[in-house]
């Protein structure tokens, strides 16, 4: 199974949505059609409020990030996150692939067999051309 991870965005819709219509920023749309467009069988959020969120679970608009939180918070987080996916996916046979930066994704990956990571190490800018690009 092919499962994308995304991570979430500042910019957010001002009313309860869908977790897939939450995040309004276009780099988090280009993310979201960039992992239908490569197939993904499962795509999840990674929100720094609510852990993992499948694309259809609603959740209350929220102002968190990890880039304001204590290591020690985000590692907190990961290990939720890991626990989450750990019932929905294989974490040793599944293909994950993050969409996400490097706060995100810092304490799940060793954790995760197979892990790709398309926009490693690219500024904002470059991503949202690389998904204007891919797209």
């Amino acid at each position: 199974m092919r499962v994308v991870l995304i991570s979430c965005v500042s910019k957010k819709r001002c009313v309860k949505s869908m977790a897939k219509e939450m995040y309004i920023s276009p780099l988090f749309k280009g993310a979201y059609k960039y992992a239908k467009k490569i197939n993904a069988d499962k795509i999840f959020i990674l929100s720094a409020k609510y852990g993992l969120l499948e694309e259809t679970d609603i959740i209350e608009p929220y102002n968190e990030t990890l880039n304001k939180k204590k290591n020690s918070e985000v590692k907190l987080l990961a290990e939720k996150v890991l626990a989450q996916l750990s019932l929905k996916t294989d974490l040793k046979s599944d293909d994950f692939v993050f969409l996400a930066g490097e706060r995100y994704r810092k304490y799940l990956v060793d954790e995760i067999e197979h892990v790709s990571i398309p926009l490693k190490g690219m500024p904002i800018g470059k991503q949202l051309s690389f998904y204007k690009e891919n797209l």
